[in-house]
């Protein structure tokens, strides 16, 4: 009977690509294979899910299948490489270098290593499943001949999700609440919505805020926004929220009015689909697989302009029967992603590349 183990960098608590390596762990599992975690750094929350990658060279067996979950540069992806088991690439976006660089020169290097190691990836690889049609063009791009696109299984779990309760400026007299989620890094631009928020607080509505939720990914570039919200005077209207627990995102999706992404790149954008679920409108801007994965179910922005931003968001919030017609839309658009089954669909193509009945073959 052939293994099926994955491979990643690191799993993070609460991060995207180490939510979806459990869950396709777990998917596999349930299939029957034998299916370890093996990463390069071991992470204290997830210790006792993963294994050291070294440990995979007393484990190898010649018919396993192996996963490798591509994001960013690693030793490991080389060594898989040299490897002669299967290779499945299961490919989540590389953030361009150039977004990166003036923040983080070590780390946008990495991102240009990154490039090289998924093009060298290409000539050894069986199957490379991307989780966008957008990063599927990538991956034909560099040279992988057999691909297919399956969505993250890295949403929260729907009992966490509750009907949106409504725009609370509209019903509290408060000020409206924006919401911004994901790791806070320089593509995310996030200084993008903090503009927009002080056009609105200057002539739309003086008491809307901004919650940003998610760790920093950059010292840099967290420091400069600390400084940017000083410099404009929005003290105590946003606030950095750091790393936060699903429960607690829920929450904060349940008690905002709108989810605002400025970001200059993403490959998928999981908050996207979190704030769907959720009921919570969306406003976005047009990058990336942005428009793939809201579909007609948000609003698509063609500028981050801030007085554009602003009075966007304004006119969304204010107008009931959009709002409502959006949030349909939304539950359409997220069962016809179907996050929670989105891991079985992966094991599917893995069943073909093990040689196991069930599969539907990539396309």
């Amino acid at each position: 009977m052939s293994a099926i183990h994955h491979f990643v960098p690191v799993v993070h608590d609460g991060d995207a690509v180490g939510r979806h390596t459990l869950r396709l762990r777990q998917a596999t599992a349930a299939r029957g294979f034998t299916s370890n975690i093996y990463v390069d750094v071991t992470e204290d929350e997830t210790a006792s899910q993963t294994r050291p990658v070294v440990d995979y060279v007393r484990d190898a067996r010649p018919d396993d299948v192996l996963v490798y979950q591509f994001a960013t540069a690693s030793y490991m992806a080389a060594w898989l490489t040299a490897r002669r088991e299967t290779l499945v690439v299961n490919y989540h976006n590389i953030t361009p270098p150039e977004l990166i660089a003036p923040w983080d020169g070590y780390v946008a290097l990495g991102q240009r290593t990154a490039f090289d190691e998924l093009a060298a990836m290409a000539p050894r690889t069986t199957l490379a499943v991307a989780d966008s049609a957008f990063n599927e063009i990538h991956l034909q791009q560099v040279g992988f001949s057999h691909t297919a696109v399956v969505p993250p299984s890295a949403a929260l779990e729907h009992s966490h999700l509750g009907e949106h309760p409504g725009v609370r400026g509209e019903a509290g007299g408060r000020g409206a609440r924006w919401l911004s989620v994901g790791r806070l890094a320089p593509n995310k631009s996030v200084e993008d919505a903090i503009s927009a928020l002080a056009l609105t607080r200057a002539h739309i509505d003086p008491e809307a805020t901004l919650l940003v939720i998610g760790r920093p990914a950059t010292a840099a570039y967290g420091e400069a926004l600390q400084r940017f919200v000083a410099d404009l005077g929005l003290f105590g209207a946003v606030t950095f929220g750091g790393f936060a627990t699903d429960e607690a995102v829920a929450s904060a999706y349940a008690q905002a009015d709108v989810l605002l992404v400025t970001s200059e790149h993403e490959g998928f954008c999981v908050p996207v689909v979190e704030a769907m679920a959720a009921g919570l409108p969306v406003v976005a801007f047009r990058q990336g697989a942005i428009p793939e994965v809201v579909g007609d179910a948000g609003v698509v922005v063609d500028t981050k302009d801030p007085d554009a931003l602003a009075h966007t968001i304004a006119a969304l919030l204010a107008d009931g029967p959009r709002r409502d017609g959006l949030a349909g839309r939304a539950r359409a658009r997220v069962r016809a992603l179907d996050l929670d089954h989105a891991a079985e669909r992966f094991v599917d193509l893995l069943c073909d590349v093990a040689g196991r009945p069930g599969g539907g073959g990539p396309r």
